[in-house]
C-alpha cells in the first residue's frame, strides 16, 4: 500500500512541493559556497522570513508586495552575515549560529508584539501566494499531476536552479564569485575585492533563502508556526555540498530529501508512532551525508594512494 502510494503522481506532486524551501534555501547555499563563505544561518533566515511574509502580506494586503519585502529582509539578514564575518573578522560558524539562536525567540517576541499571538498567528489575515494549473501540461496523463496545481514559487524554484546555474557559469559576475572561492588571493592579484564579492554573495543568498521562508508560511502552509522551519536550512546545507554546490546537483538532493519529507507525511497517516516517522528526514540527511563523506574519503584514498 505505501509503495503504491510513493509511485502515485500525488506523491510526486507532495514531493516537489515539500522540495521547493529546501531548494530555494540549497541554492542560497550553493552561492555562498562558490564565494568560499559557508552560510549556516539558512535555519534562522528561514524562520525569519516565514514570520516577514505573513506580516508583510497581511500589511500590504498582498502576497507579491508582501514577498519582495521578505527578499529584502532577507537580502539584509545575509548581509549582515557578511559584516559580521568580513568586517568585525567573527568566525563565520559563530555568526550564524547566532543568527540562528536569535531567529528562535525574536519570532516569538515579534510575533506576540506584532499581533499578540502565541505560537501560531492566527490572527494575522495573511496572503498567500496561490496554486496555478499549467494549461496543456495539465491534461497530459500521470505528468499533468505531478507537475500541474502547484504554488506558482514552486515553479519559480525550478527557474531558479536555471537561472542561478548561468548566474554562476555564464556571468561575468559569477566568475569572479567562483575565482574569489577557489583562489582569494589569485583573485585579488587581477583586481578582484573578494570582501565586495562575498557581501555579494550572502546578500543574495538571503535573498533566495527568503524565498523559501515565505513559501513555508505562504504556500507550504498558511500561517507562521515557531519553530517552523524545522531543520529545512540544515538539511539544504547538506543537499547543497552533496550537490558539489551546483544549482543542478542541488536541486536533484534536495528532490531526495523532499521526498523523505513527504514520505514521513505519508507515514503518520498509518500505525508507526508519530515520532518515529518524524525523523525519517533527518535520517535520510545523516545516511546521505554518510555515503557521501565516505564516497570522498575513498575518492581522496584513491588520489593519494594511501
Amino acid at each position: 500500500m505505501i509503495v503504491d502510494a510513493i509511485l502515485s503522481p500525488e506523491f510526486l506532486n507532495a514531493a516537489l512541493r515539500a522540495t521547493t524551501p529546501i531548494l530555494f534555501a540549497a541554492l542560497a547555499s550553493a552561492i555562498a559556497a562558490k564565494s568560499g563563505v559557508i552560510n549556516m544561518a539558512l535555519e534562522g533566515i528561514l524562520l525569519f522570513t516565514a514570520l516577514f511574509g505573513v506580516i508583510f502580506s497581511s500589511a500590504f494586503q498582498s502576497a507579491w508586495l508582501g514577498l519582495l519585502v521578505t527578499m529584502v529582509m532577507g537580502g539584509l539578514i545575509g548581509f549582515l552575515l557578511a559584516f559580521f564575518v568580513l568586517r568585525l573578522k567573527t568566525d563565520a560558524i559563530l555568526a550564524a549560529i547566532a543568527i540562528n539562536l536569535i531567529a528562535d525567540g525574536a519570532t516569538i517576541l515579534i510575533l506576540l508584539a506584532v499581533s499578540g499571538d502565541r505560537g501560531i498567528s492566527s490572527s494575522i489575515n495573511s496572503i498567500i501566494i496561490p496554486r496555478i494549473t499549467l494549461p496543456i501540461i495539465e491534461n497530459i496523463p500521470f505528468i499533468g499531476a505531478v507537475l500541474s496545481n502547484q504554488n506558482i514559487l514552486t515553479y519559480v524554484s525550478l527557474i531558479m536552479v536555471v537561472l542561478v546555474h548561468i548566474f554562476l557559469y555564464k556571468t561575468p559576475l559569477g566568475l569572479q564569485i567562483r575565482a574569489v572561492g577557489e583562489n582569494k588571493d589569485a583573485a585579488e592579484s587581477v583586481g578582484i575585492s573578494s570582501d565586495k564579492i562575498r557581501y555579494i554573495s550572502l546578500t543574495i543568498s538571503g535573498v533566495l533563502a527568503s524565498m523559501g521562508g515565505f513559501f513555508l508560511s505562504g504556500g507550504y502552509m498558511t500561517r507562521f508556526t515557531t519553530g517552523m522551519s524545522a531543520g529545512r536550512g540544515f538539511i539544504a546545507l547538506a543537499a547543497s555540498a552533496m550537490g558539489g554546490n551546483t544549482p543542478i546537483g542541488s536541486f536533484l538532493v534536495s528532490l531526495l530529501f523532499g521526498g523523505a519529507q513527504a514520505i514521513s507525511n505519508i507515514l503518520q497517516l498509518g500505525t508507526l508512532p508519530h515520532e518515529l516517522v518524524q525523523m525519517l528526514p533527518y535520517a535520510t540527511t545523516l545516511i546521505g551525508l554518510g555515503l557521501y563523506s565516505y564516497s570522498k574519503m575513498k575518492k581522496r584514498q584513491r588520489l593519494t594512494g594511501k
